[in-house]
């Protein structure tokens, strides 16, 4: 982990495990709105982690507009609370890394005042949001429910070709280590193919790349970095994994050529021979 991260996951159990720990609760009695059958509000209604998607507008689905436009209170970053701040007249509580503990904890106090509370996670809280969705979960006294959103890493699946039952998806897009993660694109690099999600600005397509050839995977295998997926400045840049890899070093925006809605797609080989 870079020295400047703000998060020492080291210290404490990683909040992405606490998500994990146990099934959804459930929630008997309610509509999936907050209200009980003659439409009054419930008191331990619950909170709703929602996937906004890739952040183009028409790929949030209509049971995540209407858990948005129903909210008393809206937490998130602020990256990807600007892409909803139409959808909703709720009170718009924003974060960076920095001041996000000071935001859950305002929201965890809003919430249990009574207001109906939504935290919005960029694409499908399910592929890679499972670290803020635990920090919500320990900010709030009310179950919390996932209604799971269109991820670019679907979009990027469509785009690549890259069928998600052949292929190997890892997130680098988490503080603490990723020691497991990096053995597990190197184990199956060249045999599947693999969808990665980069860490800016530290772990970056190039630098991804630079590892797995430095591993041993085939320079000569396909890769795609897909920029911006959904949205009009949209970008594909189709390349090979040696290739990849000059662009690998340094640790911010300037060092890299890439954005930082980034998916990497690096393909296996396939026989498509009969």
């Amino acid at each position: 982990m870079r020295e400047d991260d703000p998060y020492d996951l080291d210290s404490g159990p990683d909040p992405a495990a606490f998500a994990a720990a146990a099934p959804e609760p459930s929630i008997d009695g309610i509509d999936g709105s907050g209200e009980d059958a003659e439409g009054s509000a419930v008191a331990d209604a619950p909170v709703y982690a929602v996937g906004i998607g890739p952040g183009n507008p028409e790929y949030l689905t209509p049971r995540g507009r209407r858990a948005i436009r129903e909210a008393d209170v809206v937490v998130g970053f602020e990256t990807v609370v600007d892409f909803v701040a139409d959808e909703t007249d709720a009170d718009l509580l924003t974060c960076g890394y920095a001041d996000e503990a000071e935001a859950l904890s305002e929201f965890g106090r809003r919430v249990a005042a009574g207001e109906r509370g939504t935290a919005v996670l960029m694409g499908d809280p399910n592929h890679s949001g499972y670290q803020f969705l635990g920090k919500v979960q320990r900010a709030v006294e009310r179950p919390v429910r996932v209604i799971p959103g269109i991820s670019s890493l679907q979009i990027a699946a469509s785009r690549a070709r890259t069928p998600m039952e052949d292929t190997r998806f890892v997130t680098l897009h988490k503080s603490g280590s990723l020691d497991a993660d990096f053995d597990r694109l190197a184990e199956a690099v060249g045999e599947r193919h693999l969808l990665v999600l980069p860490r800016p600005f530290d772990w970056m397509p190039g630098d991804i790349a630079e590892f797995l050839v430095d591993s041993g995977a085939d320079e000569s295998l396909d890769a795609l970095v897909l920029e911006r997926l959904t949205h009009d400045d949209e970008r594909i840049t189709r390349t090979t994994l040696g290739d990849l890899r000059e662009s690998a070093g340094g640790s911010g925006p300037d060092s890299t050529p890439y954005s930082d809605l980034s998916v990497l797609a690096v393909r296996a080989p396939v026989d498509a021979t009969d």
